[in-house]
């Protein structure tokens, strides 16, 4: 049965879900709009100030949403919200399949299987665009899930504004389908490597959302 899935505390700003690792880029942004806003009736420079900064934050609580979803049910799902941009037959027999998430998605990736996680790493790389062949070498972080259809890979690859990626659980927790597992800041691309048998229900340029969109077939 379809369920919502809960996590650790977020941060949050006035009743708005916010996803955890917000705080350093967003707080400054809105105290920065709401200083100028007082401002603005006696100064003309705080007036000058006050209208990109509010735009600015009011940008910032929407790439740092976090809305809650109603899991669906499927052996596979999608880790991230976006387009897919590539599937690619790998040398090993896996498929590829490549969501690149623009800065007006959600940035929250979810687990797209139950089971553990096995490896967290970071890998030190470049920061090209995201959509580019060569951010296969941007700064990434590589997971690996054992679950029902053995080692799934994924992997939260940072895209040319995006230099941060925060996980959110360690090496060694057990998670389920579509909990929230990280946060990558701005626009940025999610791998995922089916195990080979497995056959992709998804095509090149169609949207997907996190925890909603299966990506298998039957």
């Amino acid at each position: 049965m379809p369920h919502s899935q809960t996590s650790a505390p977020r941060d949050s700003l006035a009743g708005v879900r916010l996803a955890r690792g917000a705080s350093p880029w967003l707080l400054p942004t809105v105290a920065t709009a709401a200083v100028s806003l007082l401002r603005a009736r006696r100064s003309g420079a705080a007036k000058a100030v006050a209208v990109p900064a509010t735009a600015l934050a009011a940008g910032m609580l929407w790439f740092f949403r976090d809305p809650e979803r109603e899991i669906t049910r499927g052996r596979v799902i999608s880790p991230a919200d976006g387009v897919v941009q590539s599937i690619m037959p790998w040398k090993d027999g896996r498929t590829r399949v490549a969501i690149f998430m623009s800065p007006l998605n959600v940035h929250v990736n979810r687990a797209p299987l139950s089971g553990t996680v096995t490896s967290v790493e970071h890998v030190p790389g470049g920061f090209v665009p995201a959509f580019n062949k060569e951010s296969e070498n941007n700064e990434r972080v590589v997971w690996h899930f054992d679950t029902e259809l053995g080692d799934i890979e994924m992997i939260q690859i940072a895209g040319a504004v995006a230099r941060r990626i925060v996980p959110y659980v360690p090496q060694g927790t057990k998670v389920e389908q579509g909990e929230r597992v990280g946060l990558i800041r701005f626009g940025s691309r999610v791998d995922l490597y089916l195990p080979e048998g497995v056959e992709v229900d998804v095509e090149v340029g169609q949207k997907t959302v996190a925890g909603v969109t299966r990506i298998d077939r039957d």
